[in-house]
């Protein structure tokens, strides 16, 4: 019965995954625009999207947070001409869209925090007005069909299917390879169910799961995906696996963030590298002794206060994102 019913979404979720894809023409136009051009380069898109991949490791977002974060990029970009000068105000506004669509309340970050985190020059008035625009020209239609739909539904009917748990599939594993994947414009032109299930299948290959891939099989059959299109895509994920697996290859999630701080936050944090404070005496008598605790209380207290007040940017503002304060009240969900 589940597994009916899983065979019955990814129809409907197949059926209506063309209504999320970039621009074809947008695409090529793209790809077609030189580095140093007025538009926005190939180059140039696929650097936004590994910040967008590291910001989203910053934060805490999940992988959905970040895929539908790039399917908005790409369609917004797809639509319209934009200046390079912009894109980092598009990238974050789609960010920030996504966080609000996918993540809970408590764990999206402010635009105070975006900016500052990301470095970027514009201001909270400037992200606002951007969203609302990238909200219009999308019609507000957010909750896309991605390629990170069709490979959780690939995932949960293969479990369905499986009797050898040996042969569960790493599904951690896949979304990680996606997000590789993604970081490349080449493959905003695949469709999302193709494209899933060209990493699906070459990770069954490579596990060498036999059971596990009849069921892939019979996945393309249902969706009547041709072997010529499937192993197009197969190859250009193959290609783009292995070079991102090479050691010359930067990988996005594990980029270090580099910080420019300026000239007076520098003097304030190099003087404060060699100050020592001097901390107060903790009292030999009883914790009972009510007086002395409370003023040792207060020693602390103003000490922390100073400290935290020295090691932030000039910025105003909190020093530490607000998910962060959230994630300390409650346990981690995985």
């Amino acid at each position: 019965m589940e597994a009916f019913r899983l065979m019955k979404e990814l129809k409907v979720n197949f059926d209506q995954e063309i209504n999320y894809l970039p621009k074809e023409a947008g695409l090529a136009l793209i790809e077609s625009t030189q580095e140093n051009g007025r538009g926005i380069s190939a180059k140039c898109r696929n650097a936004k999207v590994e910040d967008l991949w590291s910001l989203t490791s910053f934060f805490g977002y999940s992988t959905q947070t970040f895929v539908l974060a790039v399917n908005l990029l790409d369609r917004f970009l797809a639509m319209m001409k934009v200046q390079p000068k912009h894109l980092a105000c598009i990238s974050i506004g789609c960010l920030h869209i996504s966080a609000k669509v996918v993540e809970q309340e408590c764990n999206i970050s402010s635009t105070h925090e975006l900016i500052r985190i990301s470095q970027s020059k514009f201001t909270v008035s400037d992200l606002s007005r951007m969203e609302k625009i990238i909200s219009e020209k999308l019609n507000f239609e957010f909750k896309a069909i991605t390629a990170l739909t069709f490979l959780h539904l690939y995932h949960a009917i293969a479990l369905s299917h499986t009797s050898d748990r040996k042969q569960v599939l790493n599904q951690d594993k896949l979304e990680a390879k996606l997000k590789a994947c993604l970081c490349r414009i080449v493959f905003s032109k695949a469709k999302p169910s193709v494209l899933a299930l060209s990493l699906l299948t070459l990770e069954i290959e490579a596990l060498q799961f036999v059971d596990t891939l009849e069921i892939a099989q019979r996945i393309q059959r249902h969706l009547k995906i041709s072997d010529s299109e499937l192993q197009h895509w197969r190859g250009l994920v193959a290609q783009c696996l292995s070079e991102y697996s090479s050691p010359e290859c930067s990988k996005p999630d594990h980029k270090k963030l580099v910080w420019i701080v300026s000239r007076r936050t520098a003097q304030n944090l190099h003087s404060s590298y060699y100050s020592v404070p001097e901390l107060p005496t903790i009292p030999e008598g009883g914790w009972d002794e009510e007086s002395e605790s409370e003023d040792w209380y207060e020693d602390v207290s103003s000490g922390e206060e100073s400290l935290s007040s020295s090691l932030g940017s000039d910025a105003e503002g909190p020093y530490f994102p607000m998910h962060y304060r959230c994630q300390s009240r409650k346990s981690p969900t995985f």
